[in-house]
């Protein structure tokens, strides 16, 4: 224990000097940049900033803070100079932000210097005197894999350029290169943020790639070697672990901007962006074999390098055999004719082909049931389908519905105009064979059906693809269902036992080595039912869903759809990995990495080692020692059915409350967040109609909450829960499965972290509003009850006492966006009363202006 507490010291310690100390210094450097049109910003800020942390101690509100501050320190009077200031302070704050996250990763190394070991090596090492340990690794290594999939969720708000400037920054304040520093804090204050208008689809790949070129491509191919080395020291086969994903261009579900032709591009896109990376490589490579018998063999590599990175007319072929081919014949050269001088490098080029192929990361295709029921519809009433089915097909049950499919290859024959969605989904399931043709079987495998509901959503699908040019045979494709609702959640295992009893279905899992993989939602799940009941309906899904897998002898994969924080399915997710417990398949690890978890976890080589690593760390470890999940015990489970079931009932009751939405559209931004030029990506489904909670996507619900700095999805109802059990006498109870599981320890934690990012002291003049004061009163005592009852738990006298370097972190963020939060509410305040039309715009320009920097000091917030 006393170990545990100095460490922890350590850490805290290591983090002050390097990180915080570093970036006063460096902030302070900064301030007296003498950027255009902010003459004396620099010198005012910390004077707004020490007004506003002392106007909220206060309980003051935004525009009391904002006009007392003006009317103190400045001369400027007029509306539109007042906004104009607020808009340099943004500006300088955004950069801050930027600074701070340079520091931290440059301090990454030696923040997490002593984490976790290798968990495959240390139980390899274990395992050299017992035959029977070593088996279960080398039975686990066979099945085990890592598929990271990045999502173009519209919470990354850098553009390359910024993205290049942060990284060299960070490379810079590693050896203190004060001049170095100097030039790129200017360049980074003369260098725009944002895009004037929103990117298509494509752009959004095209930024999101940066990081596979950049990052995942050196990434996840050292995580590889290190892995193979490892396995070779003990004799056993290497084993492709790492595998990558991407949805810019294939993810529709909700998207109209996302069109067959985007998801070509982006096909294209990936696959050239890979190949510069592969010639670049292989240029460095050529500088260094200059020996003789292997000019030949060179001369063919550098030309099929270049001409798949450099010439977009030619046809592309999946090539990645031959290239390893004739990377195998320069290596054999270099070990038989010259010592194996430099077959370490052709050795890990040749590793980098085999990792991501021709085409870098699969291109994934998601679409909602309800268009692709439409799309069956559709085509049933075309020539020669029609036929197939009775006129009243719609109306029969779920059961007759999959008697009545035949699973005959056709072709849709249609000559009238279709709807846009049904036009879209047919080319693209056509497409979907060019793709593999052209770059792999692996570019583009897998159809995602989001809000499935039903096991014909499925069966519909493939009959979709047997009549748009695909046949039984040869159908290289995995059926994905996405099940997100509480409710779909429970009836997920009885949907997936319908599918592996179906005969056609089942032959086709035989052709694809009966894997089975399925989405499970968490930040719908959240949204539909709070956190506790998310992340509950989703455990007990996961444990039904792998007993009827098991039943039918099929490998399960759970591909984990978690955003950035924990209401969303994020923080400390290896934890939740490392606790599953032999009841829940974990050996094929899937998940979404999403928004600033993206550039916070993975923003650089270092840390998206460390961050796979963990991964990789936590499946080895619940493989090998496959230990019961106390949760399933009688008196657990009932706990935790209990908590959940009254967590669930305290937040749809505040879920229902008739000022519910309104307080959101009133407080945060929700209405203006269809304006920011961020994504391509609608803020609601249904875009054309009226605001509804069921039609609101989830990042943006959480992103509301988040901006207001009460994160309610992260914490609501979790508090009412732990009360009505300690009412009950079942207090010891609950500390008991706190102490003993893992999985529910990770989930309090998380909902922790989550609360530790919410400040209700900023919004605590809402509890004089004539209309929403007692609804905020709410919100505030069930947050004050839930800090209450878990610190109470987990035996902290503040949140996340565990974790001093990352509550230090949060501290440190949220006071560098305080005047953010402050100006955003200002903004909406004043947008309340009567104002000029021009006068609106720049009201709204600068509340959206905020948004950007208070979700990027986050890191995790949407």
């Amino acid at each position: 224990m006393m170990q545990k507490q100095r460490a922890k010291g350590q850490k805290e310690s290591v983090f002050n000097n390097e990180v915080v100390s570093r970036f006063e210094l460096y902030n302070s450097l900064f301030l007296t940049l003498p950027f255009y049109k902010i003459k004396d910003t620099g010198t005012l800020l910390p004077l707004f900033i020490k007004y506003c942390e002392e106007g909220v101690t206060n309980h003051e509100t935004p525009e009391m803070i904002i006009n007392s501050f003006f009317s103190k320190y400045t001369q400027l009077h007029t509306k539109k100079d007042i906004i104009d200031l607020l808009f340099r302070f943004i500006q300088y704050i955004e950069r801050q932000v930027v600074l701070f996250d340079a520091v931290e990763d440059a301090s990454f190394n030696k923040l997490n210097a002593d984490d976790e070991e290798n968990a495959l090596l240390s139980y390899l090492k274990k395992g050299v005197d017992n035959h029977f340990l070593t088996d279960k690794i080398d039975k686990l290594i066979e099945d085990f894999s890592l598929r990271l999939v990045l999502t173009a969720h519209p919470t990354q708000f850098y553009p390359g350029s910024v993205l290049s400037i942060i990284t060299d920054l960070t490379t810079a304040i590693k050896t203190n290169e004060i001049s170095t520093i100097h030039l790129l804090l200017q360049q980074l204050g003369k260098t725009p943020f944002f895009n004037k208008k929103s990117p298509t689809p494509v752009d959004e790949a095209l930024s999101l790639a940066w990081y596979l070129e950049n990052v995942f491509y050196f990434a996840a191919a050292n995580i590889q070697s290190g892995i193979d080395k490892t396995l070779a020291e003990y004799s056993i086969a290497p084993k492709k672990i790492v595998e990558l994903g991407f949805w810019p261009g294939g993810d529709r579900d909700g998207n109209p901007n996302v069109h067959t032709d985007s998801t070509i591009q982006v096909s294209k896109m990936l696959r050239q962006i890979l190949f510069r990376c592969y010639y670049r490589d292989f240029k460095n490579l050529k500088r260094r074999i200059t020996f003789r018998g292997v000019e030949d063999a060179v001369s063919t590599v550098h030309d099929i390098l270049y001409k798949n990175a450099f010439n977009p007319d030619m046809d592309p072929e999946n090539i990645s055999e031959d290239v390893i081919k004739h990377l195998l014949d320069i290596k054999g050269t270099l070990l038989k004719d010259h010592d194996g001088l430099f077959a370490d490098l052709v050795s890990d080029l040749i590793r980098k082909v085999e990792l991501y192929g021709c085409h870098f990361a699969s291109l994934d295709i998601r679409q909602d049931s309800r268009v692709l029921r439409d799309v069956h519809a559709f085509c049933r009433q075309s020539k020669p389908i029609i036929s197939l089915f009775p006129e009243n097909y719609d109306e029969l049950s779920e059961q007759d519905k999959i008697s009545a499919l035949s699973f005959k290859s056709a072709r849709v024959i249609y000559s009238e105009k279709v709807d846009s969605l049904i036009e879209d989904t047919l080319l693209t399931i056509a497409e979907m064979k060019q793709i593999q043709d052209s770059n792999g079987n692996l570019a583009c495998h897998r159809f995602i059906i989001s809000n499935c509901q039903q096991a014909s959503d499925i069966l519909q699908l493939m009959e979709l693809f047997l009549w748009n040019g695909w046949e039984e045979d040869n159908l290289t494709i995995d059926f994905v269902p996405l099940f997100e609702t509480v409710h779909d959640l429970a009836d997920a295992a009885k949907i997936m036992e319908t599918l592996y009893l179906h005969p056609f279905y089942k032959k086709h899992l035989e052709s694809r080595g009966n894997k089975q993989d399925i989405m499970l939602g968490f930040s719908d799940s959240t949204k539909d039912g709070g956190y506790l009941m998310a992340n509950w309906s989703i455990f007990n899904a996961k444990v039904a869903l792998t007993e009827t897998a098991n039943k039918h002898n099929i490998q399960l994969a759970f591909f984990d759809g978690r955003g950035g924080p924990p209401s969303r399915g994020g923080g400390k997710t290896h934890r939740f990995y490392a606790s599953m417990g032999k009841e829940i398949a974990n050996k094929n690890i899937q998940l979404t990495i999403q928004g600033q978890t993206i550039s916070s976890q993975y923003g650089s080589i270092d840390s998206a080692e460390f961050n796979i690593e963990q991964l990789i760390n936590a499946g080895i470890s619940a493989g090998i020692r496959e230990k019961h999940n106390i949760l399933l015990d009688p008196m657990h489970k009932r706990l935790l059915d209990e908590m959940a079931d009254d967590s669930f009932e305290s937040f749809v009751a505040l879920r229902k409350h008739p000022l519910f939405l309104s307080y959101l559209e009133r407080f945060s931004p929700l209405t203006l967040l269809s304006k920011i030029t961020i994504s391509s990506r609608p803020v609601k489904r249904n875009s054309g109609e009226a605001l509804k909670l069921e039609d609101l996507r989830a990042i943006s619900f959480v992103t509301s909450w988040s901006q207001l700095k009460q994160n309610i999805p992260g914490f609501y109802g979790v508090g009412t829960a732990l009360k009505n059990q300690e009412m009950k006498g079942n207090w010891d109870k609950v500390v008991e499965t706190y102490n003993e599981s893992g999985y529910f320890k990770t989930i309090v934690e998380n909902c922790m972290m989550s609360m530790s990012k919410a400040d209700f002291a900023i919004t605590a003049h809402f509890a004089n509003d004539k209309d929403y004061g007692a609804f905020w009163t709410v919100l505030f005592n069930e947050f004050e009850l839930s800090k209450q009852m878990l610190l109470k738990l987990s035996g902290q006298t503040t949140l996340m006492e565990n974790y001093p370097a990352e509550k230090r972190s949060i501290a440190v963020r949220e006071k560098i966006v305080l005047p953010l939060v402050l100006i955003q509410h200002f903004a909406l305040e004043q947008l309340q009363g009567d104002v000029s039309e021009q006068e609106q715009q720049s009201l709204e320009k600068l509340a959206i202006r905020t948004v950007y920097g208070i979700v990027n000091a986050g890191r995790n917030l949407a």
